[in-house]
């Protein structure tokens, strides 16, 4: 990777955000490290970062809230002078049965996994059109496209479903400036959320470092011809 990238990692406090900002800290220059609220979890990433070879600042934000989101990514460029990788990791799930949803749980799982993506992405496209150069990467979920039923997980499936349009719209719209816009979607992480029968095979649990293996292939110049895409972290979980 070019060492002069600067990347933003949304949610990176801990798990797969941790994993990513530090893998990204091995070949970028700089990496803000996003949290809601900075506290010890936030400052340990970016030490992790830093020990990686970059520089590493933490920026706190509540991304669903637009205007916090989109103020989010001009801090950052403001910070470090540009941004060019754009990694939106935030994304909380509700278990909850459908038929005791409430409207707020549909408009947080929205706002929290689908628009906060929308707003960080729409702030940071002019910067990468401009520079003619970018690299997005949305986190889905291991059954993201996969039409069927989701009786406990509804308003969150149905958000990473929308995450996975906007995707693959905004790739089909970013090619032509050489910004690229991926998907990776992890299936059961070690020391995540486990469903709640969980009687797992080898070769079904993933690790945090796998997810963040996919997203530094898809943040690098090998990865240019790769736009629209959603890879599965998932080894055969649900297969």
């Amino acid at each position: 990777m070019d060492r002069r990238r600067v990347a933003l990692v949304t949610g990176a406090g801990r798990g797969v955000g941790r994993a990513v900002a530090v893998a990204l800290g091995v070949g970028s220059s700089s990496v803000a490290v996003h949290v809601r609220r900075a506290g010890r979890e936030a400052e340990a990433t970016a030490r992790l970062v830093r020990r990686a070879g970059a520089a590493a600042d933490v920026f706190e934000a509540d991304l669903s809230d637009e205007e916090e989101a989109r103020g989010l990514v001009r801090r950052v460029e403001r910070a470090f002078g540009r941004l060019d990788i754009l990694v939106n990791n935030v994304g909380p799930i509700l278990v909850k049965p459908w038929d005791a949803l409430a409207a707020s749980d549909w408009e947080s799982q929205f706002r929290m996994n689908l628009l906060s993506a929308f707003f960080c992405l729409t702030a940071a496209w002019p910067g990468m059109k401009r520079r003619r150069w970018g690299r997005v990467v949305n986190l889905g979920f291991h059954r993201v496209e996969q039409r069927a039923a989701f009786p406990t997980i509804l308003p969150y499936a149905a958000a990473k479903t929308g995450l996975l349009l906007l995707t693959r719209t905004t790739a089909a719209a970013a090619a032509p400036f050489g910004v690229t816009v991926n998907m990776v979607s992890p299936g059961i992480l070690k020391g995540g959320v486990r469903p709640s029968s969980p009687r797992l095979r080898p070769g079904e649990v993933g690790r945090t470092a796998d997810v963040a293996a996919a997203v530094t292939f898809l943040v690098s110049e090998e990865a240019a011809g790769t736009t629209g895409s959603n890879i599965l972290v998932a080894g055969t979980w649900k297969m």
